[in-house]
């Protein structure tokens, strides 16, 4: 993709690190924690990896879905923002916090009356003692819900203001009580899989009181209302919801066909979901930059589209979305190197680590040559409001590619983990392409020229 620098550039290439370089260095910390956590769960026993593995499952889909929402939120500031509605965006901040503390507190209500029921309809095949040790872990880490959505929130508005490192931070400090906490439950009071729940919801609720706080000062371009008020505008919610509702779809129906590819492997047996598990925690590390990119890009991208410069919407779209095969590509080169070492921490089975080294290497290999355009492009068009046509394109694809051939790969013709991970392969390939056509079609480069209309744009 060529690219032709305009004129007025509303971050210099500078900024653009300073936003990016937080981000990478906050979801490091927070997936090597997720990876220390699965390492040190092993010492209590496969069974335990796998319950902690399933069990966190339901929870990324429940995070996944506040995450959405205050997605919707930091666009919607940082649209205002860029048109220097500065009260407006402002008003946002309180909006966004109390909606996702309110629907957070409610997720968990539910949840905490049928959490037996959800693990036994999803998992309901697995051996007594993982289903055992998932309940224990369940019943901890749903408490943690309310806090998560609410750091999630607060993180969403200091990035909206192009400030990402503090939430890194305070993601430090999060991922710090985490994993100190672990490995004194586990390690010094031998603790099972309670010494991992116990400190993810301490450090969640660290994470949350300190992001409230820090909201309630006057010096940042967004920050609590005096006095806060506790009442919803509908309008703003509106606005807000008009993003992150869509965005939650595409979100829950991802993690809601996880789920059911997780169950589906879940029936091959013990060796299938700690391969999966490993993985999967690896897997975050392989996608870890254009991840991070990603997030970014919604800042940098709602701004200029705010401003209403279409021609630097597009420009860091391409710079953007190159970083992130660069750098994927980089890690993934990296990782591969290290699997002896990564097989070694999980003191895996030759049969499990077998199964384990495959997958590495094929993710891998996926993440960096094929994952960026998938998952890239979702969040530019997000930050210009063009939602719909994302959340058509990903269920659409989750349904058909990931679950669908994932049934037909892994038990009809036998594939067993092998065939899931194929299936996934052509989920992402699928989204590249539809993606790309997207970014290059008149359509959306027409609605560029029109900002503050993403509502009445269709798919």
């Amino acid at each position: 993709m060529a690219r032709q620098k305009p004129e007025g550039l509303l971050f210099t290439g500078k900024q653009v690190l300073f936003i990016v370089l937080p981000l990478v260095a906050e979801q490091f910390l927070a997936f090597f924690v997720g990876m220390a956590d699965s390492v040190m769960i092993s010492s209590v026993g496969e069974t335990a990896v796998s319950a902690v593995s399933l069990v966190d499952s339901i929870s990324i889909l429940i995070i996944m879905l506040f995450t959405a929402l205050a997605t919707g939120g930091s666009v919607v500031a940082g649209q205002l923002l860029g048109a220097k509605e500065d009260e407006r965006a402002r008003q946002t901040t309180d909006q966004l916090v109390l909606l996702v503390t309110l629907i957070g507190t409610g997720v968990t209500v539910l949840l905490f009356f049928f959490r037996n029921a959800v693990l036994s309809a999803l998992y309901g095949s697995v051996e007594p003692q993982v289903m055992d040790f998932s309940q224990r872990y369940f019943v901890i880490t749903l408490f943690s819900f309310p806090f998560i959505a609410l750091y999630n929130a607060g993180a969403a508005i200091f990035r909206a203001m192009a400030d990402s490192r503090t939430p890194m931070l305070i993601s430090f400090l999060m991922n710090f009580i985490n994993i100190a906490g672990n490995a004194t439950l586990i390690y010094g009071f031998h603790f099972e899989v309670e010494g991992v729940a116990i400190p993810t919801l301490a450090s969640r609720m660290v994470g949350a009181i300190v992001i409230f706080c820090l909201l309630f000062r006057e010096k940042y371009p967004l920050h609590f209302s005096r006095p806060f008020r506790l009442r919803l505008q509908w309008s703003m919610v509106k606005r807000i919801l008009g993003i992150g509702i869509p965005n939650s779809v595409e979100n829950g129906m991802f993690q809601i066909g996880k789920l059911l590819v997780i169950r589906l492997i879940a029936g091959f047996g013990t060796i299938a979901i700690t391969a999966n598990a490993v993985g999967n925690s690896i897997g975050v590390f392989q996608i870890l930059p254009g991840s991070a990119i990603g997030v970014a890009s919604v800042t940098i991208i709602s701004r200029c589209y705010g401003a209403g410069l279409a021609d630097q919407v597009r420009y860091y779209a391409k710079r953007l979305l190159g970083m992130a095969f660069l750098f994927n590509i980089l890690i993934n080169i990296v990782l591969a190197a290290a699997i002896p070492v990564i097989l070694q921490l999980y003191n895996l089975s030759e049969e499990t680590g077998a199964l384990t080294t495959w997958v590495l290497l094929f993710s891998g290999v996926v993440s960096a040559l094929i994952w960026p355009a998938a998952f890239s492009f979702p969040n530019i068009f997000r930050a210009t409001g063009d939602v719909k046509y994302t959340m058509v394109i990903s269920v659409l694809s989750m349904w058909l590619f990931r679950v669908l051939l994932s049934y037909i790969l892994g038990v009809g013709l036998g594939l067993g983990l092998q065939g899931v991970w194929y299936g996934m392969a052509v989920d992402w390939t699928f989204r590249s392409i539809m993606f790309l056509w997207r970014f290059k079609s008149k359509k959306w480069n027409d609605r560029l020229e029109h900002r503050f209309e993403p509502q009445t744009e269709d798919a």
